[in-house]
């Protein structure tokens, strides 16, 4: 009696973890929020004048470092990495230079940018749930506005250019 019971919760068990995964993709957890909004705002600040191709790509580049052991494991740690003192970022010593160039980040206040900040937050959670890459970035984990030349760029091999950044392999 207890056997057949146990076998009668299986399905119930199931069904209720299949119930939470879908929860948490329809109403994010805080986690995933966390990690939305850290993606939305990278990809915002750092393309939002090259369309949804631009941020896209720095979404990209940002799930490459992800998933590379050579940097942080999570969204909010790779776009957050840099130098910091006293717990703050050091201005312009950031991996992603919106994140330390001193000013607020309040995409939804920016009125005349409600297209874009809608646009990099659906590229967000595609990005978060999927897998994606575009051709000639598939291995990305750098890239650099076309109009500053940093030292690093040297190093690294040049694989693509969208829109006004120029994206690069580490090797």
């Amino acid at each position: 009696m207890t056997y057949v019971f146990k076998l009668c919760l299986i399905p119930i068990v199931m069904a209720a973890v299949l119930v939470v995964l879908l929860l948490g993709l329809i109403i994010p957890f805080p986690a995933q929020a966390n990690e939305h909004r850290c993606m939305a705002e990278a990809m915002y600040y750092e393309a939002r004048n090259q369309g949804w191709r631009g941020m896209l790509a720095v979404g990209v580049v940002i799930q490459n470092r992800v998933d590379d052991p050579r940097f942080p494991s999570s969204i909010c740690a790779v776009v957050k990495q840099g130098r910091y003192w006293n717990g703050n970022p050091v201005i312009n010593q950031c991996q992603f230079s919106y994140y330390c160039d001193g000013k607020p980040e309040r995409p939804e206040e920016d009125v005349e940018e409600q297209e874009a900040w809608t646009t990099a937050q659906y590229l967000a959670a595609t990005l978060i749930m999927s897998e994606i890459k575009l051709t000639g970035i598939e291995e990305a984990t750098h890239y650099h506005a076309t109009y500053v030349r940093p030292e690093w760029a040297a190093r690294f091999e040049k694989c693509k250019k969208i829109g006004s950044h120029l994206f690069y392999v580490q090797r």
